[in-house]
């Protein structure tokens, strides 16, 4: 059955009338209303994400990482790009699917995210075990820019072999493919920067699954979008996984229904 939040429980009826939005691309003029909007509808999903108990969160985060383990579009892939969960955050849990790529006999190779400044500059660099990630100053854990020998880590922007699969947080989803992030655009300015760098080297382009609780997937038009906002290519929520793109359809990688 499909589960999703219903609308009254992340704003007011009045308020929901105001984030149902055109899919025409703003003027200059709107843009201030409508980061308003994406504002109020993140405080009203932390809010939603803060009651969940954490025996039904614990549950869905096995159920999801459980989905993504199983799934065949996972198991074909071998270069991934994932990120690292934060319990304060209330992302859906990745540990299970991290420890599983960084098992020797996975043939998976891994990148995770290293903030580099606030001014949405995000670095993808690879690491070979979970040791290798270190608490910022936002006691988030990312890779050190260099390993324990002192040498650089690989980014995967200047990899020689393209990405097959990044699995994404967010705050907020709708099965058409849109995604709320939290506001600072790292992923969404990292995503345009790769795929740009998958095109210039002919490379396919990198499957876009998004990981989500049941409570973060929301009605069609509910979530705010600029020209910036990359939509995802798939969700996997506790119920399954929802194929949204041409990609995500396709036979080849095991997400259709």
């Amino acid at each position: 059955m499909r589960t999703k939040m219903m609308i009254a429980q992340c704003c007011t009826r009045a308020a929901c009338g105001q984030l149902r939005m055109s899919t025409t691309t703003p003027n200059h003029d709107d843009l201030d209303a409508l980061f308003k909007q994406k504002r109020l509808l993140r405080t009203q999903v932390r809010k939603t994400l803060r009651s969940i108990q954490p025996s039904l969160r614990s549950h869905q985060d096995n159920a999801v990482q459980d989905i993504v383990l199983e799934a065949p579009w996972f198991k074909s892939s071998r270069r991934l790009c994932a990120y690292i969960s934060c319990a304060a955050l209330r992302e859906v849990d990745t540990f299970k699917i991290l420890s599983q790529i960084l098992q020797r006999t996975s043939g998976k190779k891994l990148y995770v995210p290293r903030v580099e400044d606030k001014n949405s500059h995000m670095r993808m660099l690879h690491i070979s075990r979970i040791d290798d990630l270190v608490a910022n100053s936002m006691d988030i854990l990312e890779p050190a820019s260099v390993d324990a020998d002192g040498n650089a880590r690989e980014d995967v922007m200047q990899a020689n072999d393209p990405v097959d699969l990044f699995l994404l947080p967010g705050l907020a989803f709708d099965r058409t493919g849109r995604r709320l992030g939290r506001g600072g655009g790292y992923y969404d300015t990292f995503l345009k920067n790769y795929q740009d760098l998958a095109k210039t080297r002919n490379w396919k382009q990198p499957l876009l699954v998004a990981l989500s609780y049941s409570e973060q997937i929301l009605d069609e038009g509910v979530i705010p979008i600029t020209s910036s906002d990359l939509p995802v290519d798939a969700l996997v929520s506790p119920e399954g996984v929802i194929p949204i793109s041409t990609a995500a359809l396709n036979s080849d990688t095991g997400l259709q229904s």
